[in-house]
């Protein structure tokens, strides 16, 4: 891989954002709106609750974290779809650049786009809510990468589900952090959910991330172990990165070898 032709895919998304307000706004300002809403939400919660639980580090935290992941996700999707948007994919590959330079050129623009949410969350949480991560220590960088990395698996699949059924079915790939955020246990732990919902949620590398970081937060390590949650959202969201890289590159070379590619158009998903 040459590193000069990843950071164009970059360049070009940052000659995107410098010449369109309207897609400077998205990168913060949603994620401020739920840090907000839900900060005072779980304030609201703290002052009924009689037991005196903190409702700010769990509530308010998963907020955050789970934003985090939709971030990230969509800067690799929204990347990708830029290239659809302005008809420009064929040139992309007409370019000697390999799928694996593209891919890394999305990695990194959703590295780039993520890092502006995550510190616009990170400010508002800690300045207007008190809520900060610093007191977790060091074990929340490894659990902020695995949802990195799921988020950029995610968002590669749903590229390689663009890329198969055309520009039409982006449609398809807003929804997937709604779906898939039930089976994460973001607000809740898994142990709430019927036995079939659990099975599911095992395979999620999320729900490993929001069991072992709430574990962590309300000061019950005993209960769920932060370390095998780690394990195995680690080794799980490597399989899914793995996963995603074969399923693009794949759907691509099938694009190529059946000729869909160069009928690319929005007018059908099929």
């Amino acid at each position: 891989m040459i590193p000069r032709r990843m950071f164009a895919i970059v360049l070009r998304y940052i000659y995107l954002l410098r010449g369109s307000p309207a897609r400077v706004l998205p990168l913060f300002a949603w994620v401020a709106i739920d840090i907000v809403l839900w900060g005072f939400i779980t304030k609201y919660l703290n002052s009924v609750a009689q037991s005196g639980f903190n409702f700010v580090p769990v509530l308010l935290g998963a907020v955050l974290l789970w934003d985090f992941f939709t971030r990230v996700m969509h800067g690799v999707t929204m990347a990708f779809f830029e290239d659809v948007w302005s008809r420009n994919f064929l040139n992309i590959f007409a370019s000697p650049i390999t799928i694996a330079e593209y891919l890394g050129g999305l990695v990194l623009s959703s590295i780039m786009t993520s890092m502006v949410g995550l510190i616009a969350m990170l400010v508002l949480a800690s300045a207007i809510f008190g809520l900060s991560f610093f007191g977790v220590g060091l074990v929340f960088i490894p659990f902020l990468l695995i949802l990195f990395a799921f988020g950029i698996a995610i968002g590669i699949v749903g590229s390689a589900i663009v890329l198969r059924l055309g520009p039409a079915a982006e449609w398809f790939i807003w929804p997937i952090p709604a779906l898939v955020s039930p089976f994460a246990g973001v607000f809740y732990p898994l142990s709430t959910l019927p036995e079939w919902m659990q099975g599911v949620a095992r395979i999620v590398p999320a729900s490993y991330v929001f069991e072992g970081m709430r574990a962590v937060m309300v000061g019950t390590p005993g209960q769920y172990r932060p370390g095998v949650a780690l394990a195995w959202g680690t080794v799980l969201s490597l399989v899914y990165l793995a996963g995603s890289a074969w399923l693009f590159t794949s759907t691509y070379r099938r694009a190529v070898r059946t000729g869909l590619i160069a009928r690319y158009s929005s007018e059908t998903v099929s």
